[in-house]
């Protein structure tokens, strides 16, 4: 499927150059099952406008050009894209340390996509291009049914997350990878990680303030329910929540859900006939429910204790009662899901999700999805604390992300509040780790394509070294060096 997006983003820009010489377009970011595009051509975007870009698209398509593949010396590259004033190319191919790198033809138009495109454009037999708010939604095929196009679903939560930080972006002109790479060269690279640090303490604060304000308007939250999918930074990201609270006079208490498994051989079972401890049904949820009701009324409660090798819970006079400064904070895959806390009025609740939203771009018709930056990050906390090696993780990689699918992303608009966890400068801090993890996976593997590729992505950005990051970044969860216990 990446191969087709690459090369339709490829017909869009012919089509787009064309009909608006002097517009400029940026392929951002993936939302509502699609890819938001910007287009600036100095007015606001017509729905005639939309119309004949899908016109020429389609031309292109039924034209059934070619595309090449032109493999040359990196200076020739750069020399060609700066003819072309296609500057975000040329400091990206400048900063690579590349001596070699390639660029594609589509008839008399050029452009760089990272990975392979297809054949020709009569390969594309499915899209559509709309408008979406202020920019462009290039509509893909489904993956599940590649014979129809993947359903519109609306995500303005997380359009204005990907927006506030773009905006941020564009303040500091770090747009894509080749501007992160000449800040670094210049020296700003410590500057870097405090202003984005900050950012993200400063909206932490932000959210709790939200939460102890809505108290004044008689809808007080008692329970603080995280989720996201994984390696979003979620337990590091609750931690620091839970310090901004209590600087708001409250009292912050964690619940684990994975005290709340059921027995496990009361447990659901997967396709395949393995135990499901990512369905929301592996969990107790009467008992959970009853727990917080009794909690939230003032009484006293003995909290579970999941015991993994026994694989029940067990009682061992853990009693918790709660004043009305205290504060549940959930933390969980499952904690957006309606169906976990059905009985919690919703005035009681606020719903928080987060997630590695990478912002930055390698280019301005290359993005970076948001999987690889937490794909990076798991492999790395697995070597570390789990024994996993990076074929392992790579290997188990596609069922968390069916898992994510089912289970925490149909729910992420329940949210009030989103919270981008990734952080400008982090993929050049995880290149320093992961690459030799990476390197340990067997050429003789199945694995090992996957991991070539994010060997040859992660060597886009220039190394930086760890030392200036803060004990409390959401990093160290997967880095090591956290002031927090884990």
């Amino acid at each position: 499927m990446r191969t087709y997006v690459r090369s339709l983003c490829f017909v869009l820009y012919k089509a787009v150059s064309e009909l608006f010489p002097d517009g400029k377009l940026y392929v951002e970011h993936p939302v509502s099952k699609g890819y938001f595009c910007n287009l600036r051509i100095g007015r606001t975007i017509t729905l005639e406008d939309v119309a004949r870009i899908k016109k020429r698209m389609k031309e292109i398509v039924a034209e059934d050009i070619p595309y090449h593949r032109i493999e040359c010396h990196t200076t020739e590259a750069v020399r060609v894209f700066s003819e072309h004033g296609m500057e975000d190319k040329v400091r990206l191919l400048e900063t690579s340390g590349s001596l070699y790198t390639y660029y594609y033809t589509l008839g008399d138009t050029i452009d760089y996509y990272y990975g392979n495109l297809l054949p020709s454009t009569g390969y594309l037999k499915l899209f559509d291009i709309v408008k979406y708010y202020d920019g462009l939604l290039l509509r893909i095929p489904s993956r599940g049914n590649p014979s129809e196009l993947e359903e519109v679903v609306k995500q303005e939560k997380m359009l204005d997350v990907f927006k506030e930080y773009l905006n941020w972006s564009n303040i500091t002109g770090l747009n894509n990878v080749g501007d992160f790479n000449l800040a670094c060269e210049a020296g700003h690279t410590t500057d870097l990680i405090n202003v984005a640090e900050a950012l993200q303490e400063k909206k932490i604060a932000q959210i709790a303030d939200t939460i102890f304000h809505r108290g004044n308007n008689g809808n007080r939250a008692r329970l603080v329910l995280i989720a996201g999918p994984s390696s979003s930074g979620k337990t590091t990201f609750s931690k620091r929540l839970s310090i901004q609270l209590m600087t708001n006079g409250l009292k912050p208490y964690p619940i684990s859900l994975d005290n709340y498994f059921v027995d496990r051989e009361e447990t659901p079972l997967d396709e395949n006939g393995n135990y499901d401890y990512e369905s929301l049904y592996a969990l107790d949820l009467d008992l959970f429910n009853r727990q917080l009701q009794a909690l939230l009324r003032g009484e006293e409660v003995e909290l579970p204790r999941f015991n993994f090798t026994l694989g029940k819970k067990e009682y061992t006079g853990d009693k918790l009662k709660i004043d009305d400064h205290t504060i549940l904070i959930l933390e969980g895959i499952h904690a957006l899901n309606p169906e976990l806390t059905p009985h919690i009025p919703a005035a009681n609740k606020f719903k928080i999700y987060v997630s590695a939203l990478t912002t930055i771009s390698l280019d301005d018709h290359n993005w970076i999805p948001t999987t690889d930056n937490r794909l990076l990050r798991r492999i790395i906390r697995d070597f570390n604390y789990r024994g996993y090696s990076a074929q392992e993780t790579i290997s188990r990689w596609p069922s968390v992300r069916s898992g994510e699918d089912k289970w925490i992303f149909p729910y992420q608009e329940n949210a009030d509040v989103m919270f981008n966890s990734a952080l400008i400068f982090e993929l050049a801090v995880l290149r320093m780790h992961v690459e030799p993890i990476l390197m340990g996976v067997p050429r003789n593997s199945p694995e090992y394509c996957e991991a070539y590729r994010l060997l040859k992505f992660i060597k886009y950005f220039l190394p930086v070294q760890d030392k200036e990051i803060p004990p409390t970044s959401l990093l160290r969860e997967f880095l090591g060096g956290s002031s927090f216990k884990y």
